[in-house]
């Protein structure tokens, strides 16, 4: 379809009024449908053609002298004194402009889903971000533009987003990652593939968890416990369902054209099943397994966490720190020394960073080869505190000598390497800490019940009462603290399920290894390779409700058996136990396996978050349905984007669940971004004041300058300091595409709908006229088609910085700064052939300029080219330019000369004051006789960029003859090799009035040099002074007697020219 419109002119007094004008005023265009019939009747309007263009030329002028006189008879009543103009003008400037404002409430007004109609809502004289993206995401979505067509033969190209939290609200970090995919998928949209973005949420086991907790408990103070599982999770779901979609909004607000037809939850009933088949492969596959080992464990949270959730602080010695939960603060940082007495005399000093963990010791180790210990090597030692007999053991392995005493207490319950040389020396595992982390039955009556931390002071305390205690010293490390919770880090010994990660994580190498999978940027292989090649089995256990419950049920022989199992601490756990999808999959396993009297009892605890997300790439379109429609199209996806943050965390896992769940890759590109950072490289927090909200941003500067904003800002795996300033400057960069496309709309005034209707068909014809083109013309196309490969490849390479840059220089500099301001010449001037092939040309590139931007600024190309002749429904559905089209070698370098020349004239302007009105003569030089009838063609086009006297100004192969003889006359300036311009002074300079401002500037330059001279000369400044500022001071004087000199040459110059 193609969308006209009827002209509703405004004139000015001037062609160049009217040029300036069109800068600055809107165009009101009625969008209608081109009448079926048109194609029938073209001949006959082509015939009326020629006395319609009479008849609009002869109410062209009519309106042209009413306005005349009604300005003249305006400015006669202000000399008389009765005019209020100014004062007019003054309150316009400072208000809201009424016509502004009527096209903000008609955006505003337009039903959700319906189609904002340029003809009711107009594009306003000013640009206005609440105006242009208005009601557009509403109507995206209506349209079904974001959903993907089934059964085509396109090429697809799928990504899913990665899910936030479905606690979360839109921040910096997520409108970064939103607005990067959207460009991706607006991108390859355009480009001919069928493109799905995929939405969803993550559940956020503890996040979300806690938030409700908290709410119970402020709300009607009760707790998880007062309710039960069953009511608990009831109330998680209402919550979720309530608050939970808060950031989908967020999301459209950012224009973020995901499928929403295909939202997915991680906990909803597809991605359940999803979960519940996984754990049960992979379990058959011997990937996942039940192990007692130690843990990361969170005593603020009272779950288990993985170790990539555990982040660390580097301490150089002795620190106190506050821990949540805790009464004051707590040293770290020191290492605290004590002797166990030996059974039979004598003692043996050993040393802790954490002296609690004593009450747990079940071995003092020492190195075999140690004489200093060959003695006690077999005996024991007598624990102060129980009087438990503790064997003194040898140990290679573990054991430094030249550190500390060479004498190594072992508490294989909470200590990573002690849990290995309790495995070795099959020792003794005692659990000295509650899971809230208090000290249990281990520390007798005088410990018992204690917080870990408080029970520190008071062992070391003990011991020293004892005559125990040696003393303490720094002791550099590395404190492991939750990444939620910030709380510090406890090992744990606890019955979890673990998942097996070697050969999955060894696929995952050889992928990147092999370039099937590609992580981008390439420096962060090294990064990948060297944590999956050191990777830990992983625990999935998490001791939470909120979550996808572990599919396994204990086996018991009687309800007894399970009701001991449960008493206390206990989970209900046995030895015995089956793996099943279900319930009943589950009792009939265990009834065959095991006998009819059984009594089962599900797993307590749910799985780690980070497990469900593993399988997002493939669960979201279906598996393990191998025959669902969107799992058969759509994987693999082709792009994983995200942050670099979440390599481990996130995308390593779904690698290597999609191996082993799948067989495939679930992507082959993994594109990583940086992190928001603030503009002075710091990391947003609210301690800082620094955190900007998104939201914020788009309110005060537009959602397309944000995305823009943060889309190029970056190169790949690279943060981006936010600046505000570059923020306002990319607000002002979407102002200049809004007016340029109401001066090409206002140039198109004027005609029929038939007209706009050939207008479009010309456009379209434009590259494959080119070569019949004048020159400005033919420099914009090629430039166009030479920007479209470039930002093509920049797409490709996945560098969105140089994508960005490449297209706003183009728009920014080549059409809205020379081709727009060049070709008021032509769409104002005497000929209506070249108006009409500058207005084609005009339409042609702008239209194509929006569709290179859309991608990164969506709202406002779409408002512009929907007011635009144009066919089609939106842009977004329009296929990206062409590549490879036709080019004007020879038309750049000569538009480049063009260039050239008028920035010549342009500084020799600026340099001799030349008032911006006047227009003051040139002679253009060339020698080479192709280009210089090429320039000569542009004349009028660099009259109006220079401000040139048309009539006393020429392009010629020579030097004008008076320049020859009196050189002292003209401003020369060499523009390149074969191309000069002469300006005559007397054109451009009052003598008197040039010599008296360049007198002035000489005076100063004197005064300052003289200053500068008489400090030089002083002994005093020269000796004492530091040799570079002297030195600095040597250069200066020569700059000013360099300019003074300049100075002085000019203001000869300007007495010749005087006394003549």
């Amino acid at each position: 379809r193609t969308r006209v419109a009827p002209a509703v002119p405004r004139l000015s007094d001037t062609p160049d009024a009217m040029a300036d004008q069109a800068t600055a005023e809107m165009a009101n265009m009625k969008v209608a449908e081109e009448d079926p019939e048109a194609a029938a009747k073209k001949a006959a309007k082509k015939a009326a053609k020629a006395a319609e263009a009479a008849a609009k030329k002869a109410k062209l002028e009519a309106k042209k002298a009413k306005l005349a006189e009604m300005e003249a008879a305006k400015k006669a009543k202000e000399a008389a004194g009765g005019g209020d103009g100014g004062k007019k003008k003054k309150e316009k400037k400072g208000g809201v402009d009424e016509e502004d404002l009527a096209a903000l409430k008609a955006a505003q007004a337009v039903p959700k889903g319906e189609y904002k109609d340029p003809a009711v809502v107009p594009m306003a004289k000013a640009y206005d971000p609440k105006n242009v993206e208005a009601a557009w995401y509403d109507w995206w979505e209506k349209e079904g533009y974001f959903k993907p067509t089934m059964g085509t033969s396109k090429p697809k190209f799928v990504i899913v987003i990665p899910p936030p939290n479905v606690t979360g609200a839109l921040h910096i970090g997520h409108a970064l990652t939103n607005s990067i995919q959207d460009t991706i998928v607006r991108w390859r949209r355009m480009s001919g593939y069928e493109a799905l973005w995929v939405p969803g949420t993550d559940h956020a086991g503890i996040a979300t968890q806690t938030v409700v907790e908290k709410k119970l408990q402020r709300e009607e103070g009760i707790t998880r416990h007062d309710l039960g599982r069953e009511k608990f999770l009831e109330r998680v779901f209402e919550w979720k369902e309530q608050y939970g979609g808060k950031i989908f909004n967020q999301l459209k607000r950012l224009g973020s054209s995901l499928d929403w037809s295909r939202e997915r939850f991680t906990m909803d009933e597809m991605l359940s099943k999803a979960v519940k088949e996984a754990f049960v492969r992979m379990h058959a596959d011997g990937l996942v397994y039940r192990d007692n080992r130690l843990v990361n464990w969170c005593c603020r949270l009272k779950t288990a966490i993985s170790d990539i959730e555990v982040d660390y602080v580097d301490l150089e010695g002795s620190k106190e720190m506050s821990v949540p939960g805790q009464d004051g603060k707590v040293e770290f940082g020191s290492i605290w020394s004590f002797a166990y007495p030996i059974e039979g005399g004598g003692e043996i000093v050993v040393a802790t960073t954490r002296p609690e963990t004593m009450l747990g010791d079940t071995a003092v180790a020492v190195h075999p080869d140690d004489a200093r210990y060959k003695d006690v090597q077999g005996k024991h030692v007598i624990h102060p505190f129980n009087g438990r007999k503790i064997p003194i053991i040898c140990d290679a392995e573990l054991v430094d000598m030249s550190f500390g005493t060479g004498a190594v207490k072992i508490t294989p319950a909470h200590d990573p390497n002690d849990f290995q040389t309790g495995k070795r020396h099959n020792l003794e595992f005692i659990n000295m800490l509650t899971e809230e982390g208090m000290i249990n039955d281990e520390g007798g009556d005088r410990f018992k019940g204690m917080k870990r931390f408080a029970a520190r002071p008071a062992v070391i305390a003990a011991l020293d009462e004892l005559g125990l205690y040696r003393g303490k010293a720094d002791n550099p490390m590395r404190l492991g603290l939750c990444s939620r919770s910030k709380d510090v880090i406890e090992p744990m010994l606890k019955p979890q399920w673990w998942v097996a990660c070697d050969k999955m994580a060894a696929e995952a190498c050889d992928a990147a290894r092999s370039k099937e999978l590609e992580i981008l940027p390439n420096f962060m292989e090294p990064t990948w390779f060297r944590w999956l090649e050191n990777i830990r089995d992983w625990c999935i256990s998490r001791q939470l409700w909120w979550g996808h419950r572990i599919p396994v049920w204990y086996v018991h022989e009687s309800q007894a058996a399970l009701d001991a199992a449960r008493s206390g601490t206990g989970k209900g756990s046995s030895p015995t136990y089956v793996v099943a999808r279900d319930e009943a999959e589950a009792t009939a396993k265990a009834k065959a396996a095991h006998g009819e009297h059984v009594v089962l009892y599900q797993e307590e605890d749910v799985l780690d978050t980070w497990f469900s997300s593993g399988l997002w790439p493939f669960s979201t379109l279906g598996w393990p349905n191998e025959e669902a429609a969107d799992l058969a199209k759509f994987f693999p996806t082709q792009v994983m984007e995200t942050g670099h943050d979440i390599l481990f965390f996130w995308v390593a896992r779904m690698v290597m669940m999609s191996y082993g769940m799948t067989g495939k890759l679930p992507f082959h590109t993994v594109f990583l971004h940086g992190l928001v950072r603030d503009e002075k490289g710091r990391k947003m927090s609210k301690s800082l004041g620094n955190v900007v909200d998104p939201l914020n941003v788009i309110d005060e500067q537009g959602c397309d300058a944000l995305r823009f904003t943060l889309a190029t800002g970056t190169a790949a795996g690279q943060d981006l300091n936010l600046n505000m300033d570059r923020l306002a400057s990319n607000r002002n960069f979407t102002n200049k595409i809004w007016n340029s496309g109401k001066f090409v709309l206002y140039s198109l005034e004027g005609m029929s709908d038939a007209e706009r209707v050939e207008l479009v068909d010309a456009a379209a014809a434009v590259p494959a006229s080119l070569a019949t083109l004048p020159l400005a013309e033919r420099w914009i196309v090629s430039r166009l088609h030479a920007v479209v490969d470039h930002v093509t490849s920049a797409h490709d390479r996945y560098d969105f910085g140089e994508a960005g840059r490449a297209a706003y220089s183009f728009f920014y500099d080549d059409f809205a700064d020379w081709f727009i301001e060049g070709a008021k010449s032509r769409l104002y001037g005497d000929d209506p052939a070249a108006a009409k092939t500058t207005k084609a040309v005009s339409l042609y590139v702008l239209d194509n300029t929006l569709r290179v931007l859309h991608p990164f600024v969506p709202y406002v190309t779409e408002e512009v080219w929907r007011s635009l002749p144009h066919r089609g429904d939106s842009i977004m559905n329009q296929s990206w330019p062409r590549l490879d089209a036709e080019r004007d070698a020879g038309a750049v370098g000569a538009f480049e000369t063009v260039q050239g020349i008028v920035r010549s004239i342009r500084n020799a302007r600026a340099e001799y004051a030349v008032e911006p009105a006047k227009r003051i003569p040139a002679f253009v030089v060339i020698s080479d006789a192709a280009l210089m009838e090429e320039v000569a063609a542009e004349l009028a086009m660099v009259g109006g960029l220079a401000r040139l006297d048309a009539e006393a100004s020429r392009v010629c192969a020579a030097a004008p003859a008076d320049a020859v003889e009196t050189p002292g006359d003209f401003v020369q300036t060499v523009v390149s090799d074969g191309v000069e311009v002469y300006l005559p002074l007397s054109g451009i300079v009052d003598p008197a009035k040039e010599l008296a401002r360049l007198g002035k500037q000489a005076g100063k330059l004197e005064k300052e040099a003289e200053g500068l001279a008489g400090r030089l000369k002083s002994p005093k400044f020269v000796e004492k002074a530091p040799a570079e500022v002297v030195e600095k001071s040597k250069k200066e004087l020569a700059e000013l007697e360099e300019q003074l000199a300049s100075v002085r040459s000019r203001m000869s110059q300007m007495e010749a020219l005087a006394a003549k």
